[in-house]
């Protein structure tokens, strides 16, 4: 599986700002978008690694559209921490066989 990694970019700083955070990542399909870190500083964090992961795997699985409604749908109504994609992702942190087949380009 492919996965595309973009550095410095302006949805992930919206994210960032967001979470009030200073570095963030967000995953949109097969693309992980990334703010105030390097491609090489996350993917050296292989906890960070694995939940963006779990995101790409969870649009994989619902599709596009469908992943996007069910996320904002559990945002609207939970929050972003109790959100059960962020509960998923969360315990997938150290799921190191997400790794598995993954191609960053």
């Amino acid at each position: 599986m492919k996965v595309r990694i973009k550095e410095n970019a302006f949805v992930a700083r919206l994210a960032a700002g967001k979470l009030k955070s200073s570095g963030a990542a967000i995953v949109f399909g097969s693309t992980i978008y990334l703010h105030n870190t390097t491609r090489q500083e996350f993917l050296n964090n292989t906890t960070w690694v694995c939940h963006e992961l779990k995101h790409v795997h969870q649009y994989r699985h619902y599709g596009f559209v469908g992943f996007l409604f069910r996320y904002f749908f559990q945002w609207i109504q939970k929050g972003y921490y109790n959100n059960r994609f962020e509960v998923e992702a969360r315990k997938s942190e150290s799921d190191v066989s997400l790794l598995n087949g993954v191609e960053f380009i």
